[in-house]
């Protein structure tokens, strides 16, 4: 294992629970937040050596090689224009009802994304009741999202970049 690789499960928690602390209120998310995540997905983007992708496939995998392990965000469904995927890690959220706060902390994802040629949209997050893996769709950047409903939106929460 790499001293990168071993780095990255070491730092994974805290990391972890210092995202949500700022992801937790829109206020944090707007102060701190959002710089943290973009900061956490730019720094993971450069210490994996990521590269932009030409499919939605390949930036699924590369998204996950980003990650502490590969089995932490198995991939569940792949089409040509998009690629389902899990989250297994437990998440600090879970069960909390916070959903816009999961779509505030995922900018750390969105950050990776945008930079191999991505984008994500959380379909079910961990922060709704009775979740235990959050399930996502994966598109090329640019690609039309308007099919899919963001579980902030589903749930009934709000989520603002702000």
């Amino acid at each position: 294992m790499s001293l990168v690789d071993s780095l990255n499960k070491v730092l994974w928690k805290p990391l972890l629970h210092a995202s949500v602390w700022a992801t937790r209120t829109p206020a944090r998310h707007r102060y701190a937040g959002r710089a943290l995540e973009r900061l956490l997905g730019g720094l993971t983007v450069s210490l994996k050596a990521a590269k932009t992708q030409a499919d939605v496939g390949s930036v699924a995998r590369e998204w996950q090689r980003m990650m502490p392990s590969r089995g932490m965000v198995p991939i569940v469904e792949e089409t040509a224009t998009t690629v389902v995927a899990e989250i297994h890690a437990v998440c600090p959220y879970r069960g909390s009802g916070n959903v816009a706060g999961c779509f505030r902390m995922m900018e750390y994802d969105r950050k990776m994304l945008e930079t191999i040629g991505g984008e994500l949209v959380v379909l079910r997050s961990q922060a709704e009741p009775g979740v235990s893996v959050c399930q996502v769709a994966l598109r090329r950047k640019g690609a039309d999202l308007s099919d899919l409903t963001p579980a902030h939106l589903r749930a009934g929460g709000t989520a603002t970049a702000g």
